[in-house]
């Protein structure tokens, strides 16, 4: 199948999941991510009418975003981030979906552009709470929320998570839910905090039903890695 034609397909299926949940189509962005896919898949994404786009790897994120062939296109990194390599996601992205620290936060203001608009900050959180897994806990969320408030050069607009592969489908909706509630009880305190980036290839129309804003899709777009 085309590219384009699989690209149609996640967008169809994400309307018919916005429908299943009485919701507008509109209330859900389409994340396509490009992890360690060629430039030039990006490109006949974006000709086939993608904006959003997202990486999990800090180089070659800044890489793709600073050769890509248009400046029209919306950049989330969804990945960890080592402060180290901070630098380039502060320049050059939109989004950070994984925000877990306040040292991060710190760099990344310090090192966003004064001409740039702030930069977008989902907080990452640990759902299942595994200590195998990246994010803070739920009952921290709210403290680093407060401290990005702080920095004039970022916003806080939500939460991200990435629930364990293969959970039950309700083990996974639970979690998914417990997420959706956590973001409703921090909207009073932090009005900016809208989003839930939650569902991938295998479980977005879950996500939909419980309600994500944003949907990260790999695979279904750009075929297996």
């Amino acid at each position: 199948m085309l590219m384009s034609s699989r690209l149609a397909d996640v967008n169809h299926r994400i309307e018919l999941a916005c429908e299943q949940a009485q919701r507008a189509r509109s209330s859900v962005t389409l994340l396509a991510v490009s992890k360690t896919k060629p430039l030039a898949d990006l490109v006949t994404a974006y000709q086939a009418g993608q904006r959003h786009f997202a990486e999990n790897y800090a180089q070659e994120a800044v890489d793709k975003a600073e050769a890509a062939p248009f400046d029209d296109a919306i950049w989330h990194f969804i990945g960890p981030l080592q402060s180290n390599k901070s630098r380039g996601i502060a320049e050059q992205f939109d989004w950070l979906h994984s925000m877990d620290r306040f040292k991060l936060a710190q760099r990344l203001n310090d090192q966003r552009p004064a001409e740039k608009a702030p930069l977008n900050l989902l907080i990452q959180v640990n759902i299942s709470q595994d200590p195998a897994k990246s994010g803070v806990k739920p009952d921290q969320v709210a403290v680093l929320a407060t401290q990005i408030l702080a920095l004039p050069r970022l916003r806080f607009r939500g939460l991200m998570a990435i629930p364990a592969a293969d959970l039950p489908l309700a083990t996974l909706t639970a979690q998914f839910q417990e997420l959706k509630r956590l973001q409703q009880s921090l909207i009073r305190d932090f009005p900016e905090c809208t989003e839930l980036s939650i569902g991938m290839s295998g479980d977005f129309p879950t996500a939909i039903d419980c309600g994500a804003t944003m949907v990260r899709i790999g695979t279904d777009i750009f075929g297996a890695r």
